[in-house]
Parts: structure tokens; C-alpha cells; sequence
């Protein structure tokens, strides 16, 4: 299928694979390329040494365009993209804006910068300063989200760029591409879905708590960070929501130190990194510390497994799920039914029969 999205980065399919921490390493990430949608390396917990280490194992894997996620907000972000540079990634995600200075070092280098935004206007300022593509994530998506269904938010902001928009937040199927097509995607962005196969390195038992989730099981919660996130409720968030403000700061700084030990960062690094995620919101310092070292709360489930004290970030699409077929079947699946609901449509045929 012949899309913006795909003649931009090389794809053969419109389907993208998000960056998320802990899940999207390399093994997903080349699986997912050798299927022909775009998979995205997961830097945010990974040290920059790592990072370039991962990079190559990716290219030892697959000879198909990828990309690498990033956290435009980092202290070391300018290094990180020169590693990208230097490795020659294809395509530079981000969680957050980027700065005016590092999309044009990245597109002077020939990377494809594509930020991930939650509202038109945040998609209109990166396209203003040369982004050229945008994933629009809508409400439905899982982690750190808005308040906006991706079928609101996802023709605002169509009709606010001229750049390829790519819609996220809900999509699991080929009947969930289509519509995106129809709104004036160029493709489709998906994060529980590739969480949900063979070829991730989530642990079995936490794979089957997802399939085990219906839709009420997906909650959004302030209590790890003080921002809206999107996750499977768990006992640690349960607990989270409970505590007072000592309980909740006692359990963060316990976690800092797990994650600061891991990470190699100082507490000055990662104070530093959550006083950015405070700026200009209300935050309790137990939230600037979670904030901080939210990775190993990520770590604790998609990791070692503990569902009782990890974070399980998810979309909606989880309650929707009952499979974990390979990248390669998945991929293929989608396209499947995408032109069949296509042909489908083109014949004139109600396509809910």
C-alpha cells in the first residue's frame, strides 16, 4: 500500500510500531521491519552506549529502513542524536517537541524527523519548524496522554498540516487503518498491538494479564507522575492512588535509587529530568521523583514480570486483544483485511456483513 508514510521512509506498509521503553528493543524493533511496517527503537532507557550497541544489532537483523524514539528533553539528547547520525538511522521519533536546532541537525544529516504530538497545535509548531511527519496520538493510546478521541483530534490536525500525519491511539486492525486513511492518515501507529505479539520480550505472564484485560481495566491515573497516564490498573497503582504524601515519597525514593544504579545517572541528572517534566504543572515531589525514574516502574512489569509493582502502560485496544501472533502474521493480517474492507467498499457492499 502506496502512502506518504511509506514513501518517506522506505516502508512497504503504513504501519508504524512505537518506541516504548523496555518493549520495543531490538529483537521487536527488526522483527517488525522485516515484516515492512516501521519499527522504533526505544532509547529513553537505554545508556547512549547501549543505544549505539542496540542500533547495530538492529542492522545485524534486518537490512529494513527503522527508527530510534527519543527524548527531546534529555540532558545527553544532542549526543544522542549525533549516535543516530553516526550509526545512520533513518528516522528520528519523539515523545516530545524537539527543539528548532535538533530537527534541522538531524535533516541535515538526511534523518526523517517524526515527532508524536497529542494536540494541533503542538503538530502545527513542529511542522513550522521542519518536522516531516507527525504521529498524532489520540486519547485511546496508552502511557502519557490527552483528553481528545483520536477521531477528533486525528482531522484537526490533517487539516492543520501539510506534512504526512500518522494516527495513533486506538488501532489494532485493518479496519482501524481504512478509517484512518479515510480521515487523511498516511498510516497508522500502534504500541499494545506490537506489545501483543510473539516477537516481544514482555514476559508471558504480563502478556497475559493484557490479554486478560477488558476495556474497564484500562484506566487513567495522575498518581505516578501527575500527569494523565494510560495504563492497566495495578496494585502499585492502587496503592499510589491511596498514599499519602510521605507513603508516595518513601516509594519513590526507593525506586530512584533502584533506577539511578541501572541508569548511571546522578541524583542531580535525574532531579534535573524531573524538575523538566514539573515545569508548569502542580507536582508533589514524590510525582518529580517517580517522574524521574519512571523507566524502572516500566521495568519492574515489562521486565522482570511484577505485575504487583510495575507500571503496565496500555491503550484501550488491550480490552480488544486476544492474540499474540508474530510481527511477520500481524503486519500481514492487517494489510489482509485493510483491502478487504477497501474492496469492499469500492464494490459498493455494506462492509459490517
Amino acid at each position: 500500500m502506496d502512502t506518504a508514510l511509506t514513501r518517506l521512509v522506505g516502508v512497504r506498509h503504513p504501519v508504524v510500531q512505537t518506541g516504548m521503553g523496555w518493549v520495543a528493543g531490538p529483537r521487536l524493533v527488526s522483527a517488525t521491519a522485516n515484516a515492512g511496517a516501521l519499527g522504533i527503537l526505544a532509547s529513553a532507557t537505554m545508556t547512549a552506549g547501549r543505544l549505539r550497541e542496540a542500533i547495530r544489532e538492529v542492522r545485524a537483523r534486518t537490512d529494513a529502513p527503522f527508527g530510534v524514539n527519543l527524548r527531546a528533553d534529555a540532558g545527553d539528547a544532542g549526543d544522542r542524536v549525533r549516535i543516530l547520525i553516526e550509526e545512520g538511522v533513518r528516522v528520528a521519533s519523539f515523545a516530545l517537541a524537539p527543539s528548532r536546532e535538533l530537527i534541522a541537525e538531524l535533516k541535515a544529516a538526511g534523518v526523517v524527523v517524526i515527532p508524536s504530538v497529542g494536540a494541533r497545535r503542538h503538530a502545527e509548531k513542529v511542522a513550522a519548524w521542519g518536522a516531516d511527519a507527525v504521529v498524532v496520538q489520540g486519547g485511546e493510546g496508552g502511557g502519557h496522554t490527552g483528553e481528545v478521541a483520536t477521531s477528533v483530534l486525528l482531522p484537526q490536525v490533517v487539516d492543520a498540516v501539510d506534512i504526512p500525519v500518522v494516527a495513533a491511539g486506538g488501532f489494532h486492525d485493518g479496519r482501524g487503518l481504512v478509517a484512518a486513511l479515510a480521515y487523511g492518515a498516511a498510516g497508522v501507529a500502534m504500541g499494545t498491538r506490537f506489545l501483543l505479539t510473539s516477537d516481544s520480550t514482555v514476559p508471558v505472564a504480563v502478556k497475559a494479564r493484557y490479554l486478560a484485560a477488558a476495556v474497564q481495566d484500562v484506566t487513567v491515573t495522575r498518581a505516578v507522575d501527575g500527569l494523565p497516564h494510560r495504563m492497566l490498573r495495578t496494585p502499585l497503582v492502587e496503592s499510589l492512588e491511596r498514599a499519602g504524601r510521605a507513603r508516595a515519597l518513601a516509594q519513590a525514593v526507593r525506586r530512584a535509587a533502584g533506577f539511578r544504579k541501572l541508569s548511571g545517572l546522578t541524583w542531580t541528572d535525574m532531579v534535573r529530568d524531573g524538575l523538566a517534566l514539573r515545569h508548569g504543572r502542580h507536582l508533589a515531589w514524590s510525582q518529580v521523583l517517580l517522574a524521574a525514574n519512571a523507566p524502572m516502574l516500566l521495568k519492574a512489569a515489562m521486565v522482570d514480570g511484577r505485575t504487583d509493582l510495575g507500571v503496565m502502560a496500555s491503550g484501550q485496544v488491550a480490552g480488544v486483544i486476544d492474540d499474540l501472533p508474530s510481527c511477520a502474521e500481524l503486519v500481514d493480517r492487517i494489510m489482509r483485511e485493510a483491502e478487504a474492507v477497501l474492496k469492499t467498499l469500492a464494490r459498493g457492499d455494506d462492509p459490517g456483513r
